[in-house]
């Protein structure tokens, strides 16, 4: 039996917004270092926090307890101030008569459309226990699914990071060390030798130059990433990468697909639901792709008809929309086709990682030992280049 919450009998507009505006009003003198509605660590909180959070509040409403008592308990129980803080203030709209969901949108850094929206489709048709459940799972498989392609990219950054540190490191403070041992010769160096020791010198005159240029070419990159057609060109690149576009084209469709079943089971209208997973996919083509189906669907089309002429979501995954378009259950399509493309992200993870270890060791020992080589190379001449001086 779902708990019932104490805004069901207030459903007014004036009900609504009064305490909502009251915890607004009085967040920056009581919260820790939060002004308004903006939450440090806001990130952290909704890929760390939150899937656990749902997945005990389900716990304590399926066992029947009050919203209210719900959330006093995983306030007590919460590590984080700023957290805390927010499912105090959330507890207390709900106290003043503000539907649950209406208290969430209070902190969209922290709960965003999606959650909100799933939760007010769960207090509409009395399951809001079900629905923070579904929800707790979406969040913890969109969670794993972002740890796996983390850790499998960070490996090869940090082997990357490693070469190039320890290539520098000797260049600029062993190469030296060699080109005044030879000087002494009096002969020519062979090539590879003598322009590591150029390289060296240029380095040393122009190596704060260069970092600086580096530096202010990722903060012009960061600003023009940062702006709309910036964002979008960017992501349409990562789509057409070799290989990796490949893989962002999986993890876009799994979270489509994931992200537009739990709406469409919990009762959101889809064309709500569509304007919600265009923002949930990570990317800005696929995004723009589901806003285009939106209007198409707006005027009477079938999605998946709309979905066949794009190229970033795979037929596949048209192929089951359109199954469930026919059945009208297009939520376990969705769901099923999600798992599927989790495990084909996996698959693909593991097969990038097992590629990039070994041509990651050959690019180390290349990079590396061609230093090495190159400033032992006269002393394996030495014999003519002595000679040369004599």
């Amino acid at each position: 039996m779902s708990p019932v919450i104490k805004s069901a009998s207030r459903p007014t507009a004036t009900s609504q917004k009064s305490p909502l505006a009251a915890n607004n009003a009085g967040a920056a003198k009581k919260g820790p270092n939060i002004k308004g509605n903006k939450i440090p660590g806001a990130s952290k909180i909704a890929g760390e926090l939150l899937p656990g959070f749902s997945r005990q509040l389900s716990a304590m409403l399926s066992a029947g307890m009050p919203i209210v008592a719900s959330l006093d308990g995983l306030e007590e129980q919460a590590d984080n101030p700023n957290f805390k803080y927010v499912i105090q203030q959330i507890k207390k709209s709900i106290e003043n008569g503000a539907a649950f969901s209406e208290a969430l949108r209070q902190y969209p850094s922290v709960f965003d459309d999606l959650y909100a929206n799933m939760v007010k489709g769960g207090e509409t048709g009395g399951q809001l226990a079900e629905t923070i459940s579904r929800l707790a799972g979406f969040l913890e498989a969109s969670a794993k699914l972002k740890r796996k392609v983390k850790s499998a990219m960070m490996y090869p950054v940090i082997v990357l990071c490693i070469a190039i540190t320890i290539a520098i490191g000797m260049i600029l403070f062993i190469v030296p060390v060699f080109g005044e041992m030879f000087k002494d010769f009096g002969a020519a160096l062979p090539a590879p030798t003598q322009f590591l020791l150029n390289m060296s010198v240029w380095m040393k005159k122009w190596g704060i130059l260069v970092v600086m240029g580096i530096t202010g070419g990722v903060i012009l990159f960061k600003k023009w990433k940062a702006t709309p057609a910036g964002a979008y060109k960017f992501d349409e690149m990562v789509l057409n990468a070799p290989v990796f576009g490949e893989l962002n084209k999986k993890v876009a469709s799994a979270r489509f697909a994931r992200t537009f079943g739990q709406l469409i089971r919990s009762g959101v209208p889809i064309l709500s639901a569509l304007e919600i997973v265009s923002g949930a996919t990570g990317n800005k083509v696929a995004g723009k792709i589901i806003m285009n189906a939106r209007s198409a669907v707006e005027k009477g089309e079938p999605l998946s008809s709309v979905m066949l002429t794009q190229k970033v979501f795979p037929i596949m995954l048209v192929r089951m929309l359109q199954a469930g378009e026919k059945t009208g259950k297009v939520d376990e399509m969705m769901d099923s086709i999600a798992d599927f493309y989790d495990d084909e992200v996996e698959t693909m993870l593991g097969g990038l990682t097992s590629l990039l270890e070994p041509l990651l060791m050959v690019f180390l020992g290349v990079i590396i030992g061609g230093i090495v080589m190159c400033m032992f190379l006269p002393i394996f001449k030495m014999g003519s280049v002595v000679g040369g001086n004599k």
